[in-house]
């Protein structure tokens, strides 16, 4: 009920802000885009068929309270996608558990953890002496939190382990957060549009921390927002058992409702896009051929309401806003410009460190392997944290309070958002203007100086994009900030009148032109002037390295954005200079990975699977397997102690020699199909994993075939799977080797 009417709300809002978008889209098509043309290349598929990251971590499973060691697999998606170990992976057999990690944070303090849990349920906290709702094998554990999904469990052995694993988490929440694509000239801009002007009908301004995530989770976040409060005071006094239990009980019930508003949103969210798209021909046609009277429509609109609106809204901006600007644009500054600056360093000591080692070591056979690396540097996230970690000093002090902004956390992963991306453009080019030189190079001398001369050219281009990158980035952070905080302070007075302007909008134009539309246009215009000035003035004082906006960087390489449309240069089928041949198998699995595991070789991991004693038993749970109590804490089986005595009996036995389920799993020549999945193990996002659709099957005489997670298997894919979802029935991971549980 809940869904349906936050739903109906939501599209009716959807449907409005869909005409603006479209007459706006395709406006701009007609007269152009302007602005300062990037220097940098931009490439178009980064990491087609690449993993980003693999290895072995332990995970809590909250089914039978024990710690298991998993292989986990990072794709090109960055979903998190959990197999049983390393070897399952290889044969391609069925994930245990799929992530996607939009809207959760990375924790590495199982008391920041429980003081969370605390507060989800008020008025429920464990009294001291008894056992917590977790308790961690060791002193480093990884915890992702999700105030509405249920919570996943990790721990490893080391802090450095720790640390890279908490850059690869934090990679995939970045990356999951921004799932709204921003191709789309009209649907991801009607989509947000809609989301505003919905919780602004809620009187709710200011950014919201959960607009994070594809629409059909953004818009389950939105339903969640009002139904939780509610769910909580009707069923919070009603849970049994000690304290931890009941945490643990309102966690699986948060959860269950989740994935059953998920379902509803997606089915609801798809069939009003539907809609708007069978109607979009027809919008279109009369946009096109009445575009100017439309134009000349809202232009008339607007000098109405701004001749309401401005004086108020200036008196405003003078007062409440003006005095505070160039104090926020500092506090934006600093941090996200030695963000860029560090960008550059890295890029820059990357590129000096491969040209002496070429020089050194080879020529270019270490080129070759040193580029194959490098092209994939702004996606390596334990190389790229030192770039991330500068937008942590962000801090809005008072100005958070009196702007009303919840949380800093969008602005920190939007300017990381961007600093990834110039650093691609950045490798991009540099790899795009070196191949394009290396056909009329002659000896280690002319490869290291063109090395040098092309990276002295590509740090320029980097220099002048990423001035006017932070500059759009610091106008459009200033603008999200303050224009809530002036839409809430000219509410009482304005808002009621807006409705009298509604008839000065001829019927036939009614789908383009809305009169809430336009008065947030008429604030934003009274602010943008100071805005604008704010950060022209940064940028003559050559404040953190900003350029002058009448600083124009004419193209030096005309030809070289023809380059950047040519076919993706792959370093190793092109110049295969190995030594000694490698197997296919052991080379593609090497090179197709971002960034290498501690120990890539086979068996030597501290966790690699090749002994039952951690996860005994191995799989699946015999039938016969008692549910646990559900009054007893989580116990920790696996132990500090237990671990290590697991361990030293690995080191001890064949590690190389899968265990007997394994064996099992592995025996058929091609991967089985798939028995049918109960519905407590599906997956709002989509269809669990399975091979690919024609994909050729590994035979054993070939060797394992290393399995690429697709979109489906990760959870971006958003097909309804079909099943249906059991009434606050928590689910869990699917033990026997039938099923697979799939995640937000």
């Amino acid at each position: 009920e809940k869904t349906g009417k936050v739903l109906g709300e939501f599209c009716r809002c959807y449907k409005e802000q869909y005409g603006v978008a479209l007459f706006n889209s395709v406006r701009y098509e007609i007269e152009g885009n302007g602005g300062p043309q990037p220097q940098l290349l931009h490439r178009k598929l980064p990491l087609e068929d690449h993993v980003i990251y693999s290895g072995n971590i332990f995970q809590y499973i909250e089914e039978n309270k024990k710690w298991r060691n998993r292989f986990c697999v990072v794709p090109h998606n960055y979903g998190l996608v959990l197999y049983e170990n390393k070897l399952a992976y290889e044969r391609e057999l069925p994930p245990r558990v799929l992530v996607n990690s939009a809207g959760y944070k990375i924790l590495t303090s199982v008391d920041q953890y429980l003081e969370l849990v605390n507060n989800s349920l008020p008025g429920v906290t464990p009294k001291s002496g008894h056992s917590p709702i977790l308790k961690c094998p060791t002193d480093f554990p990884l915890i992702l939190w999700h105030p509405y999904a249920r919570h996943y469990y990790f721990c490893v052995m080391t802090g450095k382990e720790q640390e890279k694993w908490r850059a690869v988490f934090q990679d995939c929440v970045r990356h999951c957060n921004n799932g709204i694509s921003e191709d789309s000239r009209v649907e991801a801009p009607a989509f947000t549009d809609a989301v505003r002007m919905y919780r602004q009908s809620k009187e709710q301004y200011g950014t919201w921390d959960m607009l994070c995530g594809n629409e059909t989770q953004v818009l389950s976040n939105l339903v969640m927002e009002e139904l939780l409060p509610e769910l909580r005071s009707t069923i919070g006094p009603r849970l049994k058992g000690k304290a931890p239990e009941r945490q643990r009980t309102w966690i699986q019930i948060s959860d269950a409702v989740y994935r059953m508003v998920y379902e509803q949103t997606n089915a609801q969210y798809e069939a009003a896009m539907a809609r708007c798209e069978q109607e979009r021909p027809q919008l279109e046609s009369t946009i096109r051929t009445d575009m100017d009277q439309i134009i000349t429509s809202k232009e008339h609109l607007a000098s109405k309401i701004r001749a309401f609106v401005l004086p108020k809204a200036e008196v405003c901006v003078r007062n409440h806003v003006q005095p505070y600007i160039s104090s926020i644009l500092e506090a934006l500054m600093t941090p996200t410009s030695q963000g860029f600056a560090e960008v550059r360093e890295v890029f820059f000591k990357e590129v000096t460190d491969m040209n002496m080692n070429v020089v050194n070591e080879g020529g270019l056979e270490k080129l070759v392997e040193y580029m194959e690396k490098l092209s994939h540097l702004a996606f390596h996230p334990v190389k790229m944290q030192s770039c991330y970690e500068k937008m942590d000093q962000l801090k809005l002090e008072g100005l958070q309070q009196r702007f009303d902004v919840s949380s800093t956390s969008v602005f920190k992963q939007r300017a990381q958002i961007h600093m990834r991306q110039q650093m691609d453009d950045a490798v991009y080019t540099f790899e795009t203007l070196l191949h394009q030189e290396l056909g009329k190079l002659q000896g280690k001398d002319d490869l290291c100086k063109s090395i040098q001369r092309i990276l002295e050219r590509v740090l320029k281009k980097f220099d002048y994009d990423s001035s006017t990158v932070r500059k759009k980035f610091f106008r459009e952070a200033l603008l999200q900030i303050t224009i809530p905080f002036l839409l809430k302070k000219l509410a009482p007075t304005c808002k009621g009148e807006l409705a009298k302007f509604q008839e000065l909008i001829f019927e036939d134009f009614a789908s383009f032109i809305l009169v809430e539309n336009t008065y947030e246009e008429v604030v934003l215009q009274s602010v943008m002037k100071d805005i604008m000035q704010a950060v022209k003035e940064a940028a003559v004082q050559r404040k953190h390295n900003l350029y002058r906006d009448s600083m124009v960087m004419h193209n030096s390489d005309p030809n070289l954005h023809l380059l950047g449309e040519g076919i993706p240069i792959d370093w190793g089928e092109e110049y295969p200079g190995h030594s000694e041949p490698e197997p296919a198998a052991d080379r593609r699995r090497r090179a197709k990975q971002v960034v290498s595991v501690i120990q890539d070789d086979e068996g030597a991991l501290p966790y690699e699977m090749g002994t039952e004693a951690l996860l005994q038993p191995s799989s699946p749970e015999p039938p016969e397997r008692q549910e646990p109590d559900p009054g007893m804490p989580p116990s920790s089986p696996g132990g500090v102690q237990e671990i290590r005595e697991a361990l030293a009996q690995e080191s001890i036995g064949h590690a190389d020699v899968p265990s007997e389920s394994s064996v099992q799993h592995a025996t058929p020549a091609s991967p089985q199909p798939r028995a049918h999945v109960p519905p407590e193990a599906e997956v709002p996002h989509g269809t669990p994993a399975s091979p690919a659709p024609g994909a050729e099957s590994p035979s054993p005489a070939a060797g394992p075939a290393c399995h690429q997670p697709s979109d489906r298997e990760t959870g971006e894919d958003t097909t309804p799977s079909g099943g249906e979802c059991s009434p606050l029935q928590p689910t869990g991971t699917t033990e026997s080797g039938e099923g697979v549980q799939t995640e937000f």
